[in-house]
């Protein structure tokens, strides 16, 4: 595999330096969390390899969860470890996927890495970066092997509602194809939650995370639910190859977490929900962008209105070296520079009014 560094990590903001940065609304996750603030003891833990599934009680914990059971969980060193097994397991070079895009670049660029032959099911901010299942069924071929779906939605946080969830398994049970159901930020949610798509049936797939909801990036903790069993071991096996087992403390953070998720997490939705209200209302006072209203998750991906004329190497030169403020470039996710990815939960609220404030002051200076 010759692999290649993608833009947005090219570009990630811990690479360029939090220090220069005064308004980072280029994160995709919630507030970075710190282990005293959790209550979270590791005491004596020993440094063992653990089991290769995983801590049998935070795998018996994620399964009970979504109605399953702990056979059916691997837990991975990240959602972007899970996606990378997934798709190595399923792919080989020239086998056909059907991909959503825009989409977290990893969903694409690791097939393309394969040499995979991706079939783009695009998302247009015309059609509130919405789609019909007929479509979908369109581009689906004897050769396509899974579909690649994330909701709710990240760059843009739409969502779709449980029926058209179970339309398109149906579909994939139908075709005979897996369907990869990006999950991470499942538990941020405005309107009625998903249910967790392998519950649902053995086609399906699906990922999550501690990294975005929770502020846990730094422990580096995800999971694939399925109920293949087959599928399951095959999976096990590039685990096993990958890295053998996860960090034993990491994992034992991840389950003291989630032991009191209920009590920890509660202050986490309380200030996404508080600071999607403050971009809601900002974005209904300026003239200059236009959105889809967001339904998830802790990002959105508003874009400079197409009848204004601008130069984007000089918005972004401004808004980085004049303003200190980063929002997330629209190729990162293979759209044009009108587009850009805001986080509204990592920095602090008068951050986000502050960085907002900085895009208009930008947009207004690299005006034509």
């Amino acid at each position: 595999m010759r692999y290649k560094r993608m833009p947005i990590e090219i570009e990630a903001p811990e690479g360029f330096g939090y220090d220069k940065i005064d308004c980072n609304l280029s994160e995709s996750s919630f507030t970075d969390q710190r282990l005293s603030d959790l209550g979270i003891d590791l005491g004596d833990q020993l440094l063992l390899y653990g089991d290769h599934k995983g801590k049998p009680a935070l795998r018996e914990l994620v399964a009970a969860e979504a109605g399953l059971d702990a056979e059916d969980i691997l837990i991975t060193s990240g959602a972007a470890t899970a996606l990378f097994i997934v798709a190595t397991s399923l792919l080989e070079k020239n086998g056909q996927l059907v991909v959503a895009r825009p989409n977290y670049a990893t969903n694409i660029e690791t097939p393309r890495t394969i040499g995979a032959d991706i079939t783009y099911l695009d998302l247009r901010f015309e059609t509130n970066f919405g789609f019909e299942v007929g479509e979908l069924e369109k581009l689906i071929t004897p050769a396509t092997k899974f579909i690649s779906l994330t909701y709710p939605h990240n760059p843009t946080g739409v969502m779709i509602d449980e029926e058209k969830l179970m339309e398109i398994i149906a579909l994939a049970e139908r075709k005979n194809v897996f369907l990869l159901f990006d999950e991470t930020y499942r538990d941020m949610c405005f309107v009625k939650r998903l249910p967790v798509a392998a519950s649902i049936s053995e086609k399906a797939i699906s990922i999550s995370s501690m990294s975005k909801s929770y502020g846990l990036p730094g422990i580096r903790i995800g999971w694939i639910q399925c109920r293949d069993k087959a599928l399951m071991e095959t999976f096990l096996a590039a685990k096993e190859q990958i890295c053998i087992t996860n960090s034993v403390l990491d994992e034992e953070v991840a389950y003291q977490y989630l032991l009191r998720k209920d009590k920890l997490f509660t202050p986490n939705t309380a200030a996404i929900r508080r600071n999607f209200h403050i971009l809601k209302g900002f974005m209904s006072r300026q003239k200059l962008l236009e959105w889809v209203e967001p339904q998830g998750g802790c990002v959105c991906f508003p874009r400079i209105r197409k009848e204004i004329s601008f130069d984007s190497a000089r918005f972004h030169g401004i808004l980085l070296n004049k303003y200190a403020t980063y929002v997330g470039k629209g190729h990162w996710f293979e759209q044009d520079e009108r587009y850009m990815r805001i986080g509204y939960s990592w920095d602090k609220t008068e951050k986000l009014e502050k960085g907002m404030m900085n895009v208009i002051k930008a947009i207004e200076e690299a005006r034509l």
